[in-house]
């Protein structure tokens, strides 16, 4: 069909990827083309197979899910990279995050929160687990004690009262439409303030503008 994602598995447990490639082939909507045992091999799928969507995981050998992600956003291929992984370290979620990865998930979640995932990242949306992003804000609210140190180096227009509301729903992974449900919005509305956000942060990409509300303490 023409809408079916198109999926990598990158793991270095077996059992792992053919537990996911079982669960995910049962879905109409998504196909794995191939798996991968480390980082290179999974960067070469996404060059010669162009998935829409790589599983990647982050401790793996020869080269790891955060160098691969690297590179696959480096080499601007189309592949988003959705972070499956027992790691909930905070400094390793950020450096995902900064590679490039858009979702970043436990491997402890149930099968249909990682299926959800699936789809929402494929349709342009971050999704951040709960409780990491519960990690993140943490770790950002420690970052800095005083204003001045919390935007060393950072310049943005004010957000208004309204954007910072949506930014925080965007830390908290939750998509335009689970937003637009929770603050009683149209879809469209919520996707016209995330553009205008967007534009204040002076980026185009939800993952960045995510990073720096954390950062910077911005919602």
């Amino acid at each position: 069909m023409s809408n079916t994602i198109k999926i990598v598995i990158a793991d270095d447990q077996r059992l792992m990827r053919e537990g996911l490639k079982t669960i995910l082939d049962l879905e109409e909507d998504m196909e794995v083309l191939g798996t991968a045992g480390n980082g290179k091999e999974a960067l070469e799928l996404c060059r010669r197979l162009t998935p829409d969507v790589v599983l990647m995981d982050i401790r793996m050998p020869e080269m790891d899910g955060v160098e691969a992600t690297k590179l696959i956003s480096a080499e601007g291929l189309a592949t988003r990279v959705i972070v499956v992984t027992t790691f909930d370290d905070d400094e390793l979620i950020i450096k995902a995050l900064k590679a490039g990865a858009k979702t970043y998930l436990l491997k402890d979640l149930p099968s249909e929160k990682l299926l959800g995932a699936i789809r929402a990242t494929y349709n342009g949306d971050i999704v951040l687990q709960p409780e990491i992003a519960a990690k993140l804000v943490e770790k950002a609210s420690g970052a800095g004690s005083s204003a001045e140190e919390q935007t060393d180096g950072y310049k943005t227009e004010a957000l208004t009262r309204r954007e910072k509301e949506i930014l925080a729903l965007m830390v908290e992974g939750l998509s335009n439409s689970d937003i637009a449900a929770r603050l009683f919005l149209s879809e469209g509305t919520v996707k016209n303030q995330v553009s205008v956000i967007y534009g204040k942060l002076g980026t185009s990409d939800r993952t960045q503008a995510v990073l720096l509300a954390l950062k910077y303490n911005l919602s």
